[in-house]
């Protein structure tokens, strides 16, 4: 829900560079930077444990965290505008946090989510979603945890933009309303099978030719062309 607020301890580091951060890593650690209004940013690490109880609450990214550094009583209401993942084992390894005022309006990716099944997918028709985040503008208190568009009327043909989003209080939509498709509604592809090539019909049990029946051998090159008149008299 929209203005739930998280309180996040973090630790500064006095070091950067990628072989502090590997340190860091390794003791369950992540590396970071809190920045914003002005301020001087502040290289942080926060408990790798920490930061999944965090993104897994009900507002997800978009949890106003009240950020404490350690050892100070001074809260730093911050939002998560960035964060980078493992290539391969996909877990976070750094993360950028942004201080915020929280009486002015910022920018956000909100995820939409589809509500209902259409009517042309009962049809035999092919639901797809074709973006699946819009560009949104509140109060840091009112970003939505996500956006839901209702399909449940769409036939094959219909599409759905972010014109049909229904309006939501104090959340103002950033993209094109007629351009950005949100979802729509086809009909399947079909797999056309290559024609045969036009060619003599064979007649019941006629082979193609250069083919033998099954158990038989093909005649060698020597017994298939038989010796010519000319070369039987010669002998």
């Amino acid at each position: 829900m929209a203005g739930e607020r998280i309180t996040l301890e973090v630790q500064e580091r006095e070091s950067r560079g990628s072989a502090e951060s590997r340190r860091l890593r390794k003791q369950g650690l992540i590396p970071g930077v809190l920045y914003g209004r002005g301020k001087t940013p502040h290289p942080i690490s926060i408990a790798e444990r920490e930061l999944r109880r965090v993104l897994t609450g009900g507002q997800g990214l978009h949890a106003i965290l009240d950020v404490t550094l350690e050892g100070q009583k001074t809260t730093h209401p911050s939002i998560l505008k960035e964060y980078q993942q493992h290539p391969v084992k996909g877990g976070i390894i750094h993360i950028d946090l942004q201080e915020v005022r929280l009486d002015q309006p910022i920018q956000a990716r909100v995820v939409v989510e589809l509500a209902g099944e259409p009517v042309g997918v009962t049809e035999g028709g092919v639901l797809s979603q074709v973006n699946r985040e819009v560009t949104v503008q509140a109060l840091p208190m009112e970003i939505p945890e996500h956006l839901e568009l209702d399909v449940s009327g769409m036939a094959i043909g219909d599409t759905l933009r972010l014109a049909d989003l229904p309006a939501r209080e104090g959340v103002e939509y950033l993209d094109d309303p007629e351009e950005t498709v949100l979802a729509t509604v086809g009909m399947p592809t079909r797999i056309v099978e290559p024609e045969p090539e036009e060619g003599e019909e064979l007649e019941e049990g006629e082979l193609p030719e250069g083919e033998v029946p099954e158990g038989e051998e093909a005649p060698a090159e020597a017994e298939a062309e038989a010796p010519s008149e000319e070369e039987t008299s010669e002998e």
